[in-house]
């Protein structure tokens, strides 16, 4: 097996939850981790301490996103408002258990500002340096957006708890008033 193949069988899985958590689709994430392994067949050779590709390539995995994010925004002619009701309506199950797939939903509304940190921290289990080395930003700015992300993350599953309880105070009153009516 040659170096790039072990590079791949090692850190394509991880690299593709990142993507996906960012990219929040299937074949967006697909296409970043394809990108980063074409960047490193292109410019890995020039990393002298192969320790650190797994650094190497998250960080280069991150920065093709943030690249493909400012195209997308820099040429969409679309206003979300004038398209809204054509995007699928998801509701939720209802139910209060805490299951990944919620998570991992709940963790996609989140600003990507504290996204991409939660989702390395918590997912992919990096440390707070190889989080701050990705991201280029500090080691205290890594602290304090996962802090800030938690909060906002718990806010977001107690709001929809809140929702769904709702929903379902609703449904068992029309349900009665059927009944009775």
């Amino acid at each position: 097996m040659t170096e790039f193949e072990e590079l791949v069988d090692t850190h394509y899985k991880p690299l593709y939850r990142f993507a996906y958590s960012l990219a929040k689709n299937p074949d967006g994430a697909s296409d970043l981790v394809q990108q980063t392994f074409c960047i490193w067949a292109q410019k890995g050779h020039q990393l002298e301490d192969r320790s650190k590709a797994k650094t190497w390539l998250f960080t280069t995995l991150f920065r093709e996103h943030l690249a493909i994010a400012r195209r997308q925004k820099k040429y969409s002619d679309d206003d979300i408002g004038e398209i809204e009701y054509q995007l699928p309506v998801h509701e939720e199950d209802g139910g209060r258990k805490l299951d990944a797939e919620r998570a991992v939903n709940m963790l996609s509304q989140l600003d990507e500002t504290f996204r991409a940190p939660l989702t390395l921290f918590y997912l992919q289990q990096h440390s707070y340096k190889e989080i701050a080395a990705i991201l280029e930003i500090p080691i205290g700015t890594v602290m304090s957006r996962i802090s800030r992300g938690k909060k906002q993350l718990k806010g977001k599953m107690k709001d929809a708890d809140t929702v769904n309880q709702t929903k379902k105070i609703v449904s068992i009153n029309t349900e009665q008033f059927k009944n009775h009516g």
